[in-house]
């Protein structure tokens, strides 16, 4: 039975195989195989996709089994903070003043259109965001608005802003000077070499700091701006905003790449500069003998090609013209001028790539063919006689010349005096003709016992028969303008005559320097004698020396409170009151006055009681003597400061008083007259009831750093640091001249060329503000504050970046040749403008030399870059006095390779 089941099974199997080859043909069976795997596989990968799906499901079922429901409340919470948008109110008030909200608001419209918006409407309609940045602007101009109003800005434009430059002109210079050094010509002229010379010397100055990377590195300088932009906006804006990450970041790189990326690089172009410095002296005429100086003192030959480019061009255009007969010489003229123009470039170019260029004054001392100026005429000429003067310090003769400096002043000062006494008399005045007298004897005397009398060291040789009669007239006679007379003829004979003076002076090098600083040097058309044949030397004296009187100015003193000083034969002293100062004024100039009552406690129980006044800066010039006679007492006595702005104001007197007080009970002190005996004739002599000598001087007292020796090496300092802290009155003066310091390199002059550049800058300040130079600076400061000028300032840059209303685009770089012309250009206007006051003070040479030294600092980016930084530091720091800055910077600008290098070295040096 399962034999016939199984054949039957194979049978009807067989028989349906061969019905379905023979129906579906010999390939079916491979269709059918095919079909079954995929049939297994669909059944597989369903499987595979329902069974992932319901794992998913399971595992959120999970994890959220073990929080509580979202309660419906919030959803609909949530669903109407969506629905409905939450507006903004935006207070457009900023700084408090209508005409400057108004021009900055447009600024910040400007800004977010040009910068923000333009790409942002391209992802989203929402003005939210928007508005939001336009809120966080405003709250940090609001900041910076309010902590401006805060700061008193006098000090900063007076001080800390030229000191900056001063410095930066100083690091220059020194640069310049080592590449002098070198003997490479080629190393000399390669900018590279100068930047590298430049911070290099930066580092020695600044010890920490180095701005190399900030200015020749532009991924350094990004990174430079983003850190100090983030400082700002910690300090500006609100908690919330800066902790807004997104926020923050966003308006970092705004503030730091498009806004002082691009004001940085076109406040640096050298370019942008000679622009500038054209427009700002636009009003001056063209000088013809300035543009003439600068073709033949140049050293670039591009300029002189892009001259004589403009110049063949010009010419060109002349012989074009139609002209009648009137305008012929006119034409030719110009045509004319123009080829000398054009022949003066073309020879002065064949020089430069020759390497032909001389020394004007190496060719003028070698030939010989020099002008001969009097010395009668030298010694009232100040650049002459500051020439002069060197050479006699040189050969030793200096109290020969000093005596008859000295003879000079006496004469003009006793014409002076007694024309007065005798103009007081004829008009009824009382006036002690005794006091007159007395004070010319001791001027008198104090001439002969300088440099006549037998202690006098150096002694001026001269005939001792008249010096004996000398001694009797001052003895027996009443001093005369005319008294030293004879021995000043003497003296110049002496000068005139000997070989060691005027004569060998003619031959030596000095002599030529000074021609060269009078201009007359280049075509020598004068020729004179000691005689006085040929022409007069045209030399215009600008000042004489002067032997000053002191006298006690006189002033309404407020006499209810005074200072009491107690003085006994065993220097015994105490003070029982406070000193109060009056307030006087003495033709227009205001100074507090302080009246000193002595009481001097004699042996016998006796007392004598006197009364004396003394001004502040009597204080300040005993100080200094007594300081610089006992350098022990340095450290001990500390003298109160003074102050530049505001110095008549109640409260600061009153502060003074008190520290006034303090100083004279410390120097009266029985320990200290104890420890300095020798002390007591100085103190003695300052509390005497007599006009005050002061032995420093006007001019030592208010500019000590300029020329007395110091303990810091001007060269390796920051020019501030030459100011006294002491002494800060007048500090505007005592700035400029420290920057001329720099700027014309008079550091090596003696003190009377110093002396003359004080008085030319107080007659040029007196003339430009009158006596109240203080009042009128802090005056021009609130002016340039103001908010008309401020409002000024913020027109003035939306209308460059935004003219009309419409982002301004780069513009082009301009041409080599005609930034080569305005290079010319700007160097002539410069030179132009140097007063001839000036001139006469230092010199023709040292002025060009000067200014081209200034413009020549101006030509190089890397350093105008770092002067900005420089600016917008100082800025900061004075901005926000509480932060510290000063240690950011230093943070920042430590991270150069030079400030290691130089520290390598020091600590190598300390080593040894």
């Amino acid at each position: 039975m399962f034999a016939e089941a199984s054949l039957s099974i194979w049978g009807w199997g067989g028989l349906g195989v061969v019905l379905f080859l023979i129906s579906f043909g010999p390939f079916a069976i491979f269709y059918l195989a095919f079909y079954i795997l995929c049939f297994i596989g669909g059944g597989f990968v369903v499987l595979l996709l329902f069974g992932k799906t319901n794992s998913e499901k399971h595992l959120e079922r999970c994890e959220h089994s073990y929080l509580p429901s979202t309660q419906t409340a919030i959803l609909k919470v949530s669903e109407e903070m969506k629905s409905e948008s939450k507006p903004i109110k935006i207070d457009r008030r900023l700084t408090g003043s209508n005409i400057i909200d108004e021009p900055l608001q447009q600024v910040i419209q400007f800004a977010l259109r040009d910068y923000i918006q333009y790409w942002y409407y391209t992802l989203s309609d929402d003005e939210t965001f928007l508005l939001e940045i336009r809120q966080t602007v405003q709250n940090a101009l609001v900041q910076f608005s309010t902590r401006s109003k805060e700061v008193d800005w006098q000090p900063y434009f007076t001080t800390r802003l030229v000191d900056d430059f001063a410095t930066h002109l100083r690091v220059f210079r020194k640069a310049q000077e080592r590449l002098n050094e070198r003997e490479d010509p080629k190393q000399r002229d390669a900018p590279d070499e100068l930047l590298d010379s430049f911070f290099e010397a930066e580092v020695e100055m600044e010890r920490n700091i180095c701005r190399d990377m900030v200015c020749m590195s532009r991924k350094d300088e990004e990174g430079y701006l983003r850190d100090l932009c983030e400082v700002l906006l910690y300090l500006l804006l609100p908690s919330g905003d800066f902790h807004n990450k997104n926020m923050r970041y966003f308006l970092r790189e705004v503030l730091a790449r498009g806004v002082l990326l691009p004001l940085i690089n076109q406040l640096s172009d050298p370019d942008y500069i000679n622009q500038f410095v054209i427009w700002m002296i636009r009003d001056s005429s063209c000088n013809y003998e300035a543009f003439m100086n600068i073709l033949k003192l140049t050293d670039k030959p591009p300029e002189l090609e892009a001259v004589k480019d403009k110049v063949l061009e010009e010419l060109q255009h002349l012989r074009s013209l139609d002209t009648g007969a009137d305008d012929i010489n006119i034409i030719k003229n110009q045509i004319n001028s123009l080829l000398f123009v054009k022949k003066v470039c073309e020879t002065r170019i064949q020089r430069l790539q020759s390497g032909k260029e001389v020394d004007a004054l190496k060719l003028a001392a070698n030939f010989g063919k020099l002008c001969v100026i009097p010395l009668e005429h030298i010694l009232v000429h100040n650049i002459a006689l500051q020439f002069f003067m060197d050479y006699m310090q040189h050969m030793g003769g200096q109290a020969v010349l000093f005596f008859w400096l000295t003879v000079e002043g006496y004469r003009v000062t006793a014409q002076q005096q007694l024309e007065v006494l005798q103009s007081s008399q004829r008009d009824g005045k009382k006036q002690s003709s005794q006091t007159t007298k007395g004070l010319l004897r001791a001027a008198a005397v104090g001439v002969y016992d300088q440099y006549l009398s037998e202690k006098a060291s150096p002694r001026v040789q001269v005939d001792e028969a008249a010096v004996t009669r000398l001694a009797q007239k001052l003895s027996k006679e009443d001093p005369t303008p005319e008294i030293f007379d004879e021995i000043q003829r003497k003296v110049y004979d002496m000068m005139l005559k000997d070989e060691r003076y005027y004569p060998s002076f003619r031959q030596h090098p000095l002599y030529v320097r000074m021609l060269a600083e009078l201009d007359m040097l280049k075509e020598p058309s004068y020729r004179g004698s000691d005689d006085g044949d040929g022409e007069s030397f045209n030399g215009s004296p600008t000042g004489s020396i002067n032997l000053s009187l002191d006298d006690l100015s006189s002033g309404s003193v407020d006499e209810s409170a005074q200072l009491h000083a107690s003085i006994s034969d065993t220097a015994d002293a105490f003070l029982n009151q406070l000193p109060m100062a009056g307030v006087c004024n003495d033709h227009g100039k205001t100074y507090a006055l302080y009246t000193i009552t002595v009481i001097r406690k004699n042996s016998d129980g006796s007392e004598d009681i006197w009364k004396t006044y003394r001004r502040y800066s009597d204080f300040h010039d005993f100080h200094m003597r007594i300081t610089e006679q006992f350098e022990s007492l340095g450290p001990i006595l500390k003298l109160p400061g003074k102050k530049t702005f505001n110095n008549m104001d109640r409260e600061f007197l009153e502060k003074r008083k008190k520290d006034l007080n303090s100083y004279l009970q410390l120097l009266l002190n029985p320990e200290m007259v104890k420890a300095c005996p020798m002390l007591i004739p100085y103190v003695y002599d300052f509390l005497e009831n007599k006009a005050y000598s002061k032995g420093k001087g006007d001019f030592a007292r208010k500019v000590p750093p300029l020329i007395q020796k110091s303990d810091i090496d001007p060269e390796h300092c920051r020019v501030s640091a030459q100011l006294d802290d002491n002494v800060d009155d007048n500090i505007p003066l005592r700035v400029m001249l420290l920057l001329m310091d720099e700027v014309f390199d008079l550091k090596e002059r003696n003190q009377w060329l110093r002396r003359n550049i004080k008085n030319l800058l107080q007659q040029l300040i007196k003339a430009t503000y009158g006596d109240t130079i203080n009042r009128k600076i802090v005056d021009h400061v609130d002016f340039m504050t103001s908010p008309e000028q401020v409002s000024d300032y913020v027109k003035r840059f939306r209308d460059s970046y935004w003219p009309n209303g419409i982002l301004a685009e780069t513009p082009p770089r301009r041409d080599k040749s005609l930034r080569m012309r305005t290079r010319v250009a700007a160097k002539t206007t410069l030179l132009g403008i140097m007063p001839d006051e000036l001139k006469h003070i230092i010199g023709a040479d040292t002025t060009r030399k000067g200014i081209l030294r200034v413009f020549e600092m101006f030509q190089h980016q890397s350093l105008n870059r770092r002067l900005v930084y420089v600016f917008l530091e100082g800025f900061l720091e004075t901005l926000f006095p509480q932060y510290k800055f000063p240690d950011l910077f230093v943070k920042l600008h430590s991270r150069s390779p030079r400030v290691l290098k130089y520290s390598q070295k020091l600590r190598s040096l300390h080593k040894r």
